[in-house]
């Protein structure tokens, strides 16, 4: 079984998976985040640093399937190779931070590499505001993230919107983050367990 959380920045992404990963007893995979040599550099220039970023990212991820596709075991997997190319990289060609020889460089790469790869068996997106996620960002504060743009935020929220209401590669379920708090409320957590096990009903 394999599960994947996706949404924006500071959607709560990574709690999500700690405590789905803990109610299952499946195995959580992570974002690596705190060991990406570009992220920092990033944030500081990202038209100088956005294809390493992209392309470090989508190496890393394509890396972590390969691993949960050889393996037996149950994974929870935060953030997909997806997000890399139709709402990160995507939104850096169109503002501009990415230029079209780049993108299409890395639109090929990326076409190449999900060939080989499966979808997971349930896709999550924790879909949240504007206001939500900077409220998440400034309370985990990461140094590299406190100068994120809202415009920035915004228009990523666009195309996770634009990507999800056309995802047909396998089961979809959107949790409202605005209204749910999964981390402070064994309530809110109870719900999303179940509208879960709903979705995979039959699949393990």
């Amino acid at each position: 079984m394999h599960i994947a959380i996706v949404g924006n920045i500071g959607a709560g992404k990574t709690t999500l998976t700690e405590l789905l990963a803990k109610n299952y007893g499946f195995e959580p995979v992570f974002e690596a985040v705190d060991n990406n040599p570009y992220l920092e550099d990033f944030y500081s220039d990202m038209k100088r640093w956005s294809f390493n970023l992209q392309i470090y990212f989508l190496n890393s991820r394509f890396r972590q399937l390969v691993d949960i596709q050889k393996s037996e075991r149950n994974i929870i997997q935060d953030r997909t190779i997806y997000e890399d190319a139709y709402i990160f990289a995507e939104n850096l060609h169109d503002m501009g931070l990415m230029t079209t020889r780049d993108y299409e460089n890395y639109e090929a790469i990326f076409k190449n590499i999900t060939a080989f790869i499966k979808p997971p068996d349930l896709l999550v997106y924790l879909k949240a505001s504007v206001p939500t996620l900077v409220n998440n960002i400034q309370r985990r504060g990461r140094e590299y993230e406190i100068g994120i743009r809202l415009d920035y935020l915004s228009k990523l929220n666009d195309k996770y919107q634009k990507w999800i209401s056309g995802y047909k590669l396998g089961k979809l379920l959107i949790l409202d983050k605005d209204k749910l708090d999964f981390a402070n409320n064994t309530e809110d957590m109870a719900t999303i367990v179940q509208m879960i096990e709903r979705e995979i009903h039959g699949l393990f």
